[in-house]
């Protein structure tokens, strides 16, 4: 038998194998099949008819059940692709954890496309797995934990898998990882509507969503998607986030709204929710993150770090409020 501690390329190739077990993957399809049928059902037939919707979805759909230790889930989430949600998500946990002086965990929920590792300065680390073979999460930066299928499989091979194996392997991100007691798991979600925006908020009872987009109508057109998603599946939008709002020339100093003004604003107010903050367009927000040196910790003093802890301040605000009723 294999030692207390061993190297997650070993749990993680377990990990991956397992998922791709043809057993299993035929026990975990039918109750993932038949709840896509009804959620494909639920939308199509939603359309005025709340009532329906909400018979709908107390038939046949998993029950949500708590992480062990974990108080609060936040999911941040966008409807576009490309808007800095990742971003976003880091900065934002990060501030969370230094101003609640509390342990904050940090979900990477993009299987296609994991960003967290790199932001994180944690690319090519490995995680370990304890003695009851649930994978332990890495730490860096005053974050409690943090766990991406970026840690399981080489920064460079694409993951091509269906959307049943998707589901598979959140439902094992979530439950089969050693999260400890934290007080609030951030989970950075993919971009869109899909399996795993479902999955998540069928799995696990989440507190709120934050939805992050640029002012750009484009991108507004997605994000409407994502939060009348939320509302469908009874998970409370805590608000939303104008990222890449304002762009500063750092030669001239002229100010440019490149992706529009104000279009996260007006619909926050058209759908009734809050405007967290607004993110300015900046290389030194960017660059960090690429650098694995995020902003909230590389210049926590700076105006860029101080917008992230109001943004914080504001979230934690509305989460009291929602707990409220």
């Amino acid at each position: 038998m294999a030692a207390p501690s061993i190297a997650i390329r070993r749990q993680g190739a377990k990990f991956l194998h397992e998922i791709l077990s043809a057993q299993r993957a035929v026990a975990f399809s039918s109750a993932s099949r038949h709840y896509m049928v009804k959620t494909s059902s639920i939308f199509q037939k939603s359309t005025g008819n709340d009532e329906r919707v909400k018979q709908l979805m107390g038939r046949g759909l998993p029950k949500a059940r708590a992480i062990p230790g974990v108080k609060n889930i936040i999911v941040i989430a966008s409807g576009k692709g490309g808007v800095g949600k990742s971003t976003v998500a880091v900065n934002l946990a990060l501030s969370v954890s230094h101003l609640q002086k509390c342990s904050v965990g940090l979900l990477d929920a993009d299987v296609f496309g994991p960003s967290i590792p790199r932001m994180l300065n944690l690319s090519g680390h490995q995680p370990e797995a304890n003695k009851d073979g649930k994978i332990l999460p890495l730490q860096n930066y005053g974050l409690s934990c943090s766990m991406s299928m970026g840690f399981l499989v080489d920064e460079k091979s694409p993951i091509v898998w269906r959307g049943l194996m998707v589901m598979q392997a959140i439902q094992r991100l979530l439950f089969e990882v050693a999260w400890g007691n934290i007080e609030y798991l951030f989970i950075d979600m993919p971009p869109g509507t899909g399996d795993t925006q479902l999955s998540i908020s069928q799995l696990v009872p989440v507190s709120g969503a934050v939805i992050v987009s640029t002012p750009q109508d484009i991108a507004l057109l997605d994000a409407r998607k994502g939060a009348e998603m939320f509302k469908k599946v009874n998970i409370p939008v805590l608000g939303l986030i104008q990222n890449m709002s304002i762009y500063h020339c750092p030669n001239c100093g002229h100010q440019s709204h490149i992706f529009g003004q104000d279009g996260v604003r007006h619909m926050a107010q058209e759908i009734n929710v809050d405007l967290l903050g607004e993110i300015p367009l900046h290389m030194d927000i960017c660059q960090t993150c690429d650098q694995g040196k995020p902003i909230s910790i590389s210049a926590p003093s700076g105006q860029h770090a101080t917008i992230f802890n109001d943004i914080a301040k504001h979230l934690m605000t509305s989460l009291r409020k929602q707990e409220k009723g």
